[in-house]
């Protein structure tokens, strides 16, 4: 171990073990891919993917699939031991079909469990996925920065379970472990199952609409470069930079856009037809409309359990200016966007144009 130049430890092993939760996850499958990638920043001796759900697929020999609950606290100590990094990105994303109890056990429970084993395995390293979610707090928000308070109240048992999380994950910050929070802007990407899916399934539809008048703007980032921002930020904490040790960090890689003029071009792109080509339902029509969709699954839930897309907390983000950029993480880890936006739009649309219709 040598002095880094910033008051810490260079770790000198060659390469890391690195446990990622939510493996199977939109983010987390990128972020494996990631942290394997010969131009990854971090050196990887293995990778421990968790998730849930089963795994399927030829497994990369560095590879090890493990299917399991992060509320499992003895799973989670199993997990980190003779482990050197933890990026924790599973959570139960929800917008009001679940229940409060259940959103709050395994966000921030989970949470819990995965810091304890963090610290009874001296784990030195956490990267925690957070969400913009966390200081969202209904009302327009305009270039805002880090500094941003988290709102009195949430719209959301979801949003405050990811503000709760982040103060557990900051309280956990100390000399025997170090953390760190991204907070990511509307993730898309190739496989993307909560904004691009549904946009397609209405273009199929036949009927086309969106949400406010046009005129908000909110946040985007590809998911290769959410995921390459949490691998560049643990080989930051991995090779001694306690700079970022404690911080919150948001990443977005581009300007505020509408975020209907933003998916229209990869639902086109990618080769449906929207129509009609101007349609907009007003936001307080929607927001009514929201809630009646958000009623029929709670009462479908005995029978079928679904996320509805289209709920008052999509109807107001969507219709709500949210905007902020990425300049403390280019000044504290250096981040920078590994994809350019014509890349990630590529990609993206290359993606969805071989699906199947």
């Amino acid at each position: 171990m040598t002095d880094s130049g910033q008051g810490t430890k260079i770790n000198q092993k060659k390469a890391a073990r690195v446990l990622v939760t939510g493996a199977l996850g939109f983010l987390g499958n990128r972020i494996v891919d990631e942290l394997l990638m010969d131009d990854s920043p971090l050196p990887v001796e293995k990778v421990i993917a968790m998730d849930i759900k089963p795994f399927s697929g030829v497994p990369d020999e560095r590879v090890e699939f493990i299917q399991g609950d992060i509320c499992d606290q003895g799973l989670m100590e199993r997990l980190t031991t003779d482990t050197d990094i933890v990026i924790h990105s599973a959570a139960i994303i929800d917008w009001g079909t679940k229940s409060r109890a259940e959103v709050l056990d395994s966000n921030v429970g989970g949470t819990r469990n995965v810091i304890e084993a963090c610290r009874k395995n001296s784990v030195r390293n956490l990267i925690y996925t957070s969400s913009l979610d966390a200081v969202y707090s209904g009302k327009p928000l305009i270039d805002i920065d880090e500094t941003q308070p988290y709102p009195e109240k949430h719209v959301n048992v979801y949003c405050e379970s990811k503000h709760l999380t982040e103060i557990e994950v900051q309280q956990a910050n100390g000399n025997e472990l170090r953390t760190c929070i991204l907070r990511p802007g509307d993730v898309f990407g190739e496989r993307d199952p909560y904004h691009i899916e549904p946009l397609i399934k209405m273009a199929k539809s036949g009927f086309y609409v969106r949400l406010g008048n046009g005129k908000s703007k909110c946040q985007h980032v590809y998911v290769g470069n959410m995921a390459f921002a949490h691998v560049l930020a643990a080989a930051e904490l991995w090779r001694g930079n306690t700079k970022i040790a404690g911080e919150i960090y948001f990443i977005t890689d581009g300007e505020g856009e509408n975020f209907f003029r933003f998916f229209d071009q990869i639902v086109e792109g990618s080769g449906h037809r929207i129509f009609p080509k101007n349609a907009w339902i007003p936001r307080n029509i929607a927001y009514s409309m929201g809630a009646v969709s958000e009623w029929i699954a709670m009462l479908l839930r005995p029978v079928k359990h679904y996320n509805p897309k289209f709920s008052r907390f999509a109807v107001a983000y969507t219709c709500t200016d949210f905007t902020f950029s990425s300049k403390k993480a280019m000044n504290d880890f250096n981040y920078r966007p590994k994809y350019d936006r014509d890349v990630a739009l590529k990609r993206t649309i290359e993606f969805y144009s071989a699906v199947p219709p």
